[in-house]
């Protein structure tokens, strides 16, 4: 291969050198853009630490021994949890390249079934990313933790609780770290602007807020490309600065590196030494960044920068800023700016600013595909997802979350308007967040990698004290400012449990009051109503049955459509589902009914885009469905060995020409049947309209399909997919259930408030179904129903 590409010829070890020199090229290359995405916000620590812990009880301990000893927590807390926990250990646990509390959450609910998500199938097994390499369904172990966890249903609500809880966090880190960032770097100005008041930072800082909200609309991948620079250089400065000050200040400070100096340091400050522990904990912020950014990257390019730029410089700009405050301790408010020799102030001044608007847009990304992830569960109101760039999969922009961000932010700047405060708010959402991802990493071990529950233990308790410690001095800060990240965190975790709960019970009413089959076949092939040419797609969100809304639609309507294709849009555990594995294709009821299941499968961080055809790549779906069902009669429709009753899955890198396409405007050069279209002259100069008015519409490829002249089709396969074609070129009708979820009257109080208040609330004010599945308006028919749960 790679001779025709103009290598030349090689021997093997040329070979394997021209592998190892692109592999190592391309590890520079990630390694290089990481900088600007997974570590602004860790790299910008050193501006606030210092002042942070000793702040408070600690102001009267300020001498080079507590200070020595600050530093010395400061390293080994910086090199037993971003080294230690999460380059050598968390970064393993990806899945299938992803990374954060989700990814560790779906990997549990596969390997260990522990999801409460209630449309899942047997059929999802078959995904190629269901499982890790070498790991099958049939290799899980039966422990008796298993057995335990299988039997007790509350325990998988709680943990969804956990998850949810530290999701919740993440969103409080989006409104804090742009505020504590930006205003560290701007209140440098008054080491030099003496006369500078606060209520002018606060000003500009709200500014420059509002600027960074404001352009977030645009993506990350216009300006991300300056990302990198701006924290290399950072990090270069900070690195060089505090060698300098090592060296000029007090050369001494590298004996701090001794553990001793932690017990020295809490044998004098006692229990306030404890209490600052919410200020060291302010140097792993961020940290977090380096597991949840996993999908853009890969772990060998994240421990590469950190290992290379990240842990050296960071750990040399706390020893230096120590060495300089153990000689100028009255400068401890304004410790990092005061460190910085004269001459480069102002140029580490603008760094400064840039990186902490680095770290800001990353946190603020980071969120947006948190609260991505948590729709894709069905745990958070319907919202605008827009992916923002056509090349880097994944960025996306959520204007909703985005406008709440910025008015949280610009509240916790103005209300606050002191780091101090801020710090204490942002340690306990960041301790919260990692404190949760040990707890899921121990599952992990043992249910994932099927390790010991003696090394799932020692893992928990380790790191376990070492964060219970720093979680339980942050606490005490709560009405110090502490609270604000729990009052977000409770706030988005009510009316994530309350969309979650509502969904839930609106899914187990369709599942105890699906329609019988026996009452379908008595129907007939016409099912007692009037069979009009067109397709029509019937959402629903059972996986399997037909939903009692489609009595509903029979009783109500006096037509119907000759092929009906009820349509389930699904999430799936796993990151991303391939475009070959998407579609799950059944039937339901006889060959003459004409009535089909489509089943769309997503991962939690897919994006659907507007521009797909849908109505195209279904067709093709059906009537591949159709050719393969004929071929083999006895497998009931199965392929590649993927079976859910009647379901299966149709690959669309392995289709055959089931049906001929050909562009609306051109032609085919293949011989074809052409199916009339039944739309009268009035229907289709309306849709040429709409479609002329509509740009979405506009741009989308429109195609025609025909059937193939081949002799040796079955003749009722032709006739079936006659019908589809004809359908189709009649239109294509998308048939919703406009819902009202109503509590039973003899339901408990909580009940009542819970789904005819808070889910009523937010059912009404979120994107309506049709919005959030692309589905054009122009073809839309809702017909309400009333639910009682």
């Amino acid at each position: 291969m790679d001779q025709e590409k103009g290598v030349g010829h090689y021997t093997r070890s040329d070979n394997d050198g021209l592998y190892w020199k692109s592999y190592y090229k391309h590890l520079l290359l990630l390694a290089y853009q990481s900088f600007g995405v997974v570590y602004g916000d860790l790299a910008t620590s050193p501006l606030y630490v210092y002042k942070s812990t000793f702040s408070g009880r600690l102001h009267g301990f300020q001498d080079e021994e507590a200070i020595f000893g600050a530093f010395s927590l400061i390293f080994w807390t910086f090199t037993l949890v971003p080294l230690i926990k999460y380059v050598f250990i968390v970064l393993t646990a990806d899945d299938n390249g992803e990374g954060g509390t989700f990814a560790l959450y779906s990997l549990l609910c596969r390997h260990a079934n522990l999801s409460l998500l209630p449309n899942q199938q047997a059929a999802d097994e078959e995904l190629s990313t269901y499982y890790r390499p070498g790991y099958t369904s049939r290799s899980m172990t039966s422990s008796p933790l298993k057995r335990f966890l299988d039997k007790h249903k509350k325990i998988r609500t709680a943990l969804l609780l956990v998850v949810l809880f530290g999701a919740c966090m993440v969103i409080g880190d989006g409104v804090l770290t742009p505020a504590i960032a930006v205003l560290s770097s701007i209140s440098g100005l008054q080491v030099r602007a003496h006369g500078l008041s606060n209520d002018v930072v606060v000003l500009l800082c709200c500014i420059v807020l509002v600027g960074l909200f404001a352009l977030q609309h645009r993506g990350t991948h216009g300006v991300a490309v300056l990302f990198a620079p701006i924290v290399i250089i950072w990090l270069l400065c900070i690195g060089a600065i505090g060698l300098y000050n090592v060296i000029h200040w007090n050369p001494r400070v590298y004996q701090a590196l001794s553990p001793y100096y932690i017990v020295k340091f809490f044998r004098v400050t006692g229990k306030y030494g404890w209490l600052s522990l919410g200020g060291i904990l302010l140097c792993i912020t961020g940290s977090e960044a380096m597991f949840a950014d996993l999908g853009h990257f890969t772990a060998a390019s994240i421990r590469v920068a950190f290992a290379t730029l990240i842990y050296p410089c960071m750990v040399l700009q706390y020893m230096g800023q120590a060495a300089y405050l153990s000689k100028n301790v009255s400068s401890i408010h304004i410790s990092f700016y005061a460190s910085i020799p004269q001459p480069v102030f102002w140029p580490v001044f603008l760094v400064a600013t840039l990186a902490a608007i680095v770290a800001s847009q990353a946190v603020i990304s980071a969120t947006f595909s948190i609260v991505k992830q948590c729709l894709a569960l069905g745990c958070f109101p319907r919202v605008k997802v827009v992916h923002t760039s056509r090349w880097i999969y994944g960025q996306i922009y959520i204007p909703e979350i985005n406008w709440i961000l910025m008015v949280l932010c610009l509240a916790v700047t103005i209300g606050f308007r002191d780091t101090n405060l801020i710090g204490n708010a942002y340690g306990i959402a960041c301790i919260v967040v990692m404190f949760v991802t040990t707890c899921l990493m121990s599952l992990i071990i043992v249910f994932v990698w099927q390790k010991n529950v003696g090394f799932a233990l020692l893992f928990l308790i380790f790191f376990g004290i070492i964060e219970g410690a720093y979680l339980s001095s942050s606490m005490v800060k709560v009405p110090q400012g502490g609270w604000v990240p729990l009052v977000l965190s409770f706030f988005f975790m009510f009316v994530m449990y309350v969309w979650h709960y509502g969904t839930r019970r609106k899914y187990l009413f369709d599942v105890q009051n699906k329609v019988s089959m026996k009452w379908i076949l008595t129907l007939g092939p016409s099912l007692g109503i009037v069979r009009v040419p067109g397709i029509g797609l019937i959402y629903t969100e059972l996986v399997n049955g037909v939903p009692s809304i489609f009595s509903h639609f029979v009783t109500n309507l006096p037509a119907f459509h000759k092929i009906l294709v009820f349509v389930c849009v699904k999430s799936v555990p796993v990151p991303y589902v391939s475009s070959d594995e998407r579609y799950l294709i059944g039937r339901i009821g006889p060959r003459a009914y004409r009535m089909y299941r489509c089943i769309v499968r997503y991962g939690y961080k897919d994006v659907q885009k507007d521009d797909d055809n849908f109505e195209d790549h279904l067709v093709m779906s059906i009537a591949e469905f159709i050719q393969m069902e004929a071929e083999e009669p006895g497998s009931s429709g199965s392929v590649d060995g993927s079976f859910d009753g009647r379901m299966a899955v149709v690959r669309t890198s392995e289709r055959r020409s089931a049906l001929v396409v050909r562009d609306a405007d051109g032609d085919t050069k293949e011989e074809s049947t052409t199916v009339r279209s039944s739309k009268s002259d009035t229907l289709q100069s309306l849709q040429s309209l709409y479609e002329h008015e509509s740009p979405i519409i506009s741009r989308r490829r429109t195609v025609q399909f025909e059937l193939p002249l081949m002799s040796e089709m079955d003749p009722q396969v032709r006739e079936e997919l006659g019908a589809l074609v004809e359908a189709k070129e009649a239109g294509v009708a998308y048939i919703l259930g406009h819902s009202y979820i109503k509590a039973r009257k003899n339901s408990s109080f909580i009940k009542k408030f819970a789904i005819d208040v808070a889910y009523s609330f937010l059912r009404k004010n979120c994107r309506g179904p049709s919005v959030a599945l692309n589905i054009p308006h122009i073809s839309l028919i809702e017909v309400g129903m009333i639910y009682y749960v």
